[in-house]
């Protein structure tokens, strides 16, 4: 059996987990996430913990027990604590706005880039250069960051672009005469 599906996952206070035959529904005061179950892995809840097994000895279904269990553990965690995902500009002139839910880039194009945010994911600009991304579900946070950053990726040379705030981009050497 998978060794991350073994552990169980401590539901805490304020966290309502609703299991029916198809989904599953975490409530907290972030929000309400939903997830289609998998056949192949039961759920059992109880004490305030929820364990993972698989449904029969394939290994497909063992393999699929540690995944939902990292599913939902993420859901408990993006009601409870949410996600955040922080983007830097690096650029002469190169800003962002957020407008409520739209994000406003000047990244250097003869016109601005307007990127509208799905529901549950919010957008914040502490500065012009900073873009902080921030939500209940960990996988719509990361998928829209990684939207604003393939707007402009950083280039080899000086740097330039949209890049993760904790990323690392190693500049290559220009050519020599």
């Amino acid at each position: 059996m998978s060794r991350v599906g073994k552990m169980p996952i401590a539901v805490p206070q304020g966290v309502d987990v609703a299991i029916s035959a198809e989904t599953i529904t975490v409530k907290g005061k972030e929000g309400t996430l939903v997830r289609a179950l998998n056949p192949l892995v039961t759920i059992v809840s109880d004490a305030g913990q929820l364990a993972f097994a698989p449904a029969n000895d394939t290994p497909e279904a063992d393999a699929m027990s540690g995944t939902m269990r990292a599913l939902v553990a993420n859901m408990v965690g993006g009601v409870t604590k949410g996600f955040t995902k922080k983007l830097a500009l690096v650029g002469v002139g190169f800003r962002a706005q957020a407008q409520g839910a739209k994000l406003n880039l000047q990244i250097g194009f003869s016109h601005p880039v307007v990127k509208d945010m799905p529901e549950g994911v919010n957008v914040a600009c502490p500065t012009q250069t900073e873009i902080v991304i921030s939500g209940a579900d960990r996988q719509a946070v990361g998928q829209v960051a990684a939207e604003v950053r393939a707007f402009r990726p950083p280039e080899p040379y000086k740097g330039k672009g949209i890049r993760y705030a904790d990323e690392r981009v190693v500049l290559k050497e220009t050519k020599k005469k």
